[in-house]
């Protein structure tokens, strides 16, 4: 019998064409889960399109949406009439050409997949998902914030600055990493490491492989951790800048 599998993407900046070719790329059966790490939109021309995908795919398969800081920004535009420069330099320029076009019914439907987006999801196994971070020493559900499950980038420096050999039950070992077995997050890119595969610091998973700039989107088995990528995203778009 199959074991069923779950998949952890990255976060996709309305590049669905890479997300519709990883997808393809994955051995995906009926059962396996899905889990989203959010910022669906912001970067490339599909955003209408790729929510619309989202809405479609949770129909075949189990889908685990997380919330973002660009799907908050372009809720606030969108549905709050907030407006925000720095979010236009930050694709959300993209975003708003492709919402021009979209209909009352659409964007109604939208409206219901934003609201819908979870802060964090923890798994059977005691794995936390979630876009960003948290900073709560007791863990997420103390968090103060709820800002920070999308906004927070400390969680992720904090990892990449231990030391290898600290054991999780020393005394110094930070203590909001010892309340789950994994975290997985996106948010940060790690091109900003010069990479663009998964990478792993103390317990935590990094799967934003720079899907907004000049990489690939990126799903990983969480049990196994084998992963699958997309081509380059902006291979796409010719004559797109992405968030470059």
């Amino acid at each position: 019998m199959k074991l069923e599998r779950t998949y952890v993407i990255g976060d996709i900046h309305s590049g669905l064409k890479a997300l519709q070719q990883l997808l393809d790329r994955l051995p995906l059966a009926q059962g396996d889960t899905l889990v989203f790490l959010g910022d669906y939109v912001d970067g490339w021309s599909q955003a209408v399109e790729t929510i619309d995908f989202l809405l479609e795919l949770k129909t075949r398969y189990p889908c685990i949406f997380l919330k973002g800081n660009h799907d908050e920004l372009c809720y606030e535009w969108l549905f709050e009439g907030k407006d925000n420069p720095l979010w236009h330099l930050h694709g959300g320029r993209a975003t708003m050409a492709s919402y021009q076009k979209a209909s009352v019914g659409t964007k109604a439907d939208h409206k219901v997949f934003y609201n819908t987006l979870r802060p964090y999801y923890i798994d059977a196994q005691n794995r936390l998902f979630l876009h960003a971070g948290f900073t709560n020493l007791k863990g997420v559900e103390h968090e103060y914030f709820a800002k920070t499950f999308y906004w927070d980038r400390t969680l992720w420096e904090l990892a990449l600055s231990l030391n290898p050999k600290l054991d999780h039950n020393d005394a110094v070992y930070p203590k909001r990493l010892t309340h789950y077995k994994e975290i997985f997050i996106g948010h940060t890119p790690v091109t900003r490491l010069g990479l663009t595969t998964p990478q792993q610091a103390a317990n935590v998973w990094n799967i934003d492989t720079g899907a907004a700039f000049r990489g690939p989107l990126t799903a990983l088995d969480v049990s196994t951790k084998e992963y699958w990528q997309s081509d380059p995203v902006h291979s796409f778009y010719p004559g797109e800048k992405g968030r470059n």
